[in-house]
């Protein structure tokens, strides 16, 4: 069987399944602001940027931006009913003080024990800029990350030890990628959910660290297939 990894908004919609209706969520900058885009009708999700913006909604469509309307990671969005904006010094206590629910962070690297390395590399054109990262990894009741299983020339993300500088440690919860839905559990990594045509040992293969397997493992299935 052809293995058929989910695209970025298939990644994007996986992990905005799992967020709580009703719930404070800050979006990092990169992939995790596509879950703003894609959250299923019904469910309430207030959306929360650290430029200060409270309640924004989906990316406005081509011709109707507000240049003055953008969130941390300088795009534009719209601004959803009851949103509010403020100034950064209260965005900043609202994620240092434990008010945000869920933040939806990407990394460079996830260690099996949760540390986060997700603000510097050794790479000289990638300049090191960790922003609001580090309150948002322990300031948020909860931290998903939401990013792709290994790097561009194939070395693995998820790992035993960062070997980057960490944003902090031992705060990830569960990890989404193209390939896996995973979770980090005192024991390590635990594979929730693979895509269809991925064995267990192409999984491990791709993976630094070793994985252990819920009883049930779902399925996650691109979108249209």
């Amino acid at each position: 069987m052809t293995v058929a990894p989910l695209s970025h908004a298939d990644m994007a919609a996986r992990v905005a399944q799992d967020i709580p209706d009703g719930s404070y969520v800050n979006l990092g900058i990169g992939m995790p602001t596509l879950v703003g885009d894609v959250v299923s009708d019904g469910k309430e999700i207030v959306f929360h940027s650290e430029n200060g913006i409270l309640g924004f909604g989906p990316a406005p469509a081509p011709g109707e931006e507000d240049w003055e309307l953008i969130n941390a990671g300088k795009q534009p969005v719209t601004l959803a009913t009851g949103g509010c904006y403020f100034h950064h010094t209260d965005s900043f206590m609202m994620m240092r003080g434990g008010h945000i629910d869920v933040t939806v962070l990407g990394a460079f690297q996830v260690s099996e024990r949760g540390d986060l390395a997700n603000w510097a590399t050794d790479d000289a054109h990638l300049p090191p800029a960790v922003g609001g990262a580090m309150d948002l990894a322990v300031g948020a009741k909860r931290v998903l990350v939401l990013m792709m299983h290994t790097t561009p020339d194939g070395r693995p993300k998820l790992l035993q030890e960062c070997s980057y500088p960490l944003t902090a440690a031992a705060v990830v919860h569960r990890v989404y990628t193209e390939l896996a839905v995973i979770d980090v559990g005192p024991a390590g990594f635990v594979v929730r959910e693979m895509v269809a045509g991925l064995s267990r040992e192409e999984l491990q293969q791709r993976t630094a660290a070793p994985l252990g397997f819920a009883d049930e493992v779902g399925v996650l299935v691109p979108s249209g297939r």
